[in-house]
This record gives structure tokens, C-alpha cells and sequence, in this order.
């Protein structure tokens, strides 16, 4: 099948209010991750990796970072017709926003008029995996369905935070639950259900039709998921792909399948955790599938021994270029481009954006520090939760302290 035949449109204007203070400047998808990344990164990755080079990403929330980045960053060659271009929302059908992600394709239409392909890729912008999007699709033309699912395995008690995905036969869609409470465990493994990953293939004229339909209906909340496949189910022709089965090269034993939704601040510091043990959960070194983003121009990260017995080290952990380890120690963290730690400092289990400056004898555990922040000489964080709070630092539910985008921390 031709290039052309294919559009893969990737759903980025999601608020992401959970993971604030990381979204407050930002739309979700444009958060930094794992260092010299955004999280948009892996979904971009995923498709052109595949060969699916022709996608547009739409936009909405505080998206000004996130269409930079791909304006700047993702330029494919024009002469064979590759394009990654982000589309802010237009109001082309009046004066009104995204209401949800229906939505936001039904307003987008004119995008698919455009290119006329045979097959609609949807993908979400906020999840880190790896996946052979080409995969899918194939299934997808092979079955013949009208739109495919991507589904993975989750634990039945984890059930309340996906869209649920109930199949007798695992290819066909019987029936889909939003976020239910306690629903019934697969036929071969009662614990486990069935979770929607918010990927979908469809077929054009499936598509426009239902979004159409769904924009027609004053009762719906315009959600793809939550609206549009659970119509579809009704109407039978929705198909399962199972994750499990994607084959990505140079994939281990120990990341296959690997897929975390970010959604939240555990959720991202979990993920980060994930990256760097010798034996990572989730390989960021496989070469034969990268994940593709612009290298700054910096130069190569230094570790400095600077005073008697103090030795700039790090420790299962990643470092990123134009970054300056000083006489401290660095032990599980990911050190974004630019970070400069001084002598006797002590960063554990922490997440450090670009250009954060931490001061002389400093200590960070379990902390995020977003982009360009100063943590003052001999200051803690994240040692004393109560302490944070009194400083106006935000502290999640399980222990993860955030210094926001412009703060400035009390030295005292």
C-alpha cells in the first residue's frame, strides 16, 4: 500500500491538570521526560520509525512550546512528501474550542479532505513506549474492521483508570467500560482486564462518519473513547489489537510491551525510576528503534573532583549533555541537558529539568525541579515533606515533591 494511502493524526491538546505543576506552562505532551525528550517524542517516533512519515498533531492548551518543538525539531524531507506539522486549533466551524477529542478531529476534518488517505492513524501524544505502529495497521487492513483498537493487559484492580475493553474471542470488541470499578477479569486470567491504550486505526469513511454523528448528538462528551467507540461497538466492526503482540527491533525481554501513561506526577517519577537501573525497565539504548528528538549543542557532560575527598559522581543515572557534576553525588536521577550540581551536594531518586542550578551541599531526594530553577546552597528537599510545604512547594500524594517552572526557594 503507498505512503499516501495512510494520515496518522496524533491527539496532543490534552490539559494534563494531574500532572501539574509540570503542565502550568505547558501542554502535557510538551513536558520534558527521560532527559533530552519530550513526551511527544515516543508517539512521533513510534510512527515515522514505522514508516508512517505523514502526520499532523493538533494542538490546543498552552501549546506554544509543544509547536516550536515540533516545527523545529521534527522536519522531515519535503521532497518525498514527509510532513510532521503541528495544528493549533483553528475555530474553523466558529468561535469555540476543542470540546474533546471527537471533537477535536471533527474540527479538524478538513486535514483528511486534504490528504484523502484510505486509513486514519489516532494516536495519543502522552504515553512512554515503544510501538510498530505498521503493525497495526496491518491487522487493521487483514480484518477488514472499521476501526482497531490497540489493548493492553493491566491488573483488574487497576481497572478504575482505563477505558476496559470486554472481548470473547480477543479480536472482536463485545462491549467497552470508562473507567470501571470492578469489572470481570479476562476468561485466562481473572486478574487482568483488558485496558484501551487511546491508539486506534480507522477507515476513513468510518471515521469521518462517526465524528460527524457524534458531533450531532447534544448528549455526548465528544470523546473518542468515551463517545465514539462505544457507538461503534454497538454498531459491531470494532477489532482488538493486542500490545502484546507488537515486535519492536531490538527490543529486550525486559522492556517488551513496556507502556506507562504519565498522567501524573507518580506516575512520571515511576516512569523515570524506570530508566535507570544497568538493566533498565524500559530501554532507552535501542538503536534499531530510537526515539528521535534534536540534540542541543552542548557540550559533553564532566564530572569534577574539586576539594579532598570530593569526587562529581553518578550513580545509575542518566546525564545529559552540557551538564557539570561537581564534587557531588548523583545516584538514581535523570539530569536534563545544562544541569550544573556543586560540591557536597546529594541528589537520590530526583528529576532534573533544563539548566537547574543546584547550590553547594544541597540535598534533593525524590524530587522533580522543572526547567532553570535555582535550589539554593544547603537547602533540602524532599527530605522534610511538611518543611516543602511550608516553602509553597507542592508535594503529591505519594511523597513526590515539585519545585515549578520559575520558583524560587527560601534558603532558610
Amino acid at each position: 500500500m503507498p505512503q499516501r494511502g495512510v494520515l496518522g493524526m496524533v491527539l496532543a491538546g490534552g490539559e494534563g491538570k494531574r500532572l501539574w505543576p509540570l503542565t502550568a506552562d505547558r501542554a502535557k505532551p510538551a513536558v520534558p521526560f527521560g532527559g533530552m525528550y519530550r513526551l511527544i517524542d515516543f508517539v512521533l517516533s513510534n510512527l515515522v520509525n514505522a514508516g508512517l512519515d505523514r502526520v499532523v498533531v493538533l494542538t490546543q492548551y498552552k501549546s506554544h512550546s509543544l509547536n516550536r518543538h515540533i516545527s523545529t525539531n521534527w522536519r522531515m524531507s519535503s521532497l518525498l512528501g514527509s510532513y510532521v506539522t503541528p495544528v493549533p486549533a483553528q475555530q474553523r466551524l466558529g468561535p469555540r474550542w476543542f470540546a474533546g477529542s471527537a471533537d477535536a478531529i471533527y474540527q479538524s476534518l478538513n486535514l483528511v479532505f486534504d490528504e484523502q488517505p484510505a486509513y486514519v492513524v489516532v494516536f495519543g501524544a502522552d504515553h512512554v513506549y515503544r510501538m510498530d505502529a505498521r503493525q497495526m495497521l496491518n491487522q487493521h487492513i487483514a480484518s477488514g474492521a472499521g476501526v482497531t483498537v490497540a489493548a493492553l493487559r493491566v491488573p483488574r484492580d487497576q481497572a478504575k483508570a482505563f477505558g476496559v475493553i470486554e472481548t470473547s474471542d480477543g479480536l472482536h470488541m463485545s462491549g467497552f467500560l470508562e473507567k470501571p470499578q470492578d469489572p470481570a477479569g479476562l476468561p485466562d486470567d481473572p486478574d487482568s482486564v483488558l485496558a484501551s491504550m487511546g491508539n486506534y486505526v480507522f477507515s476513513t469513511s468510518v471515521l469521518v462518519d462517526a465524528v460527524k454523528r457524534d458531533a450531532a448528538n447534544e448528549h455526548s462528551n465528544h470523546d473518542l473513547g468515551g463517545d465514539v467507540i462505544p457507538s461503534l461497538v454497538d454498531e459491531g466492526g470494532v477489532h482488538v489489537y493486542d500490545f502484546a503482540q507488537n515486535a519492536v527491533p531490538g527490543a529486550t525481554e525486559k522492556d517488551a510491551g513496556y507502556w506507562r501513561d504519565v498522567g501524573s506526577i507518580e506516575a512520571y517519577h515511576d516512569a523515570h525510576m524506570d530508566l535507570v537501573s544497568a538493566r533498565p525497565v524500559f530501554n532507552l539504548y535501542n538503536y534499531e528503534w530510537p526515539i528521535l528528538t534534536a540534540i542541543p549543542p552542548l557540550p559533553p557532560a564532566k564530572f569534577v573532583y574539586d576539594e579532598p575527598g570530593r569526587v562529581g559522581s553518578a550513580i545509575e543515572s542518566l546525564v545529559s549533555p552540557g551538564c557539570i557534576v561537581s564534587g557531588a553525588r548523583v545516584r538514581r536521577s535523570v539530569l536534563s541537558p545544562g544541569v550544573d550540581i556543586h560540591t557536597g551536594s546529594e541528589i537520590d531518586e530526583s528529576v532534573l529539568l533544563h539548566g537547574v542550578d543546584v547550590g553547594r551541599g544541597a540535598v534533593l531526594r525524590r524530587v522533580i525541579v522543572d526547567k532553570g530553577v535555582a535550589i539554593p546552597p544547603g537547602v533540602q528537599v524532599g527530605v522534610d515533606h511538611d518543611a516543602d510545604r511550608a516553602r509553597g512547594l507542592f508535594v503529591s500524594e505519594g511523597g513526590i515533591t515539585v519545585v515549578g517552572k520559575g520558583q524560587v526557594v527560601p534558603s532558610g
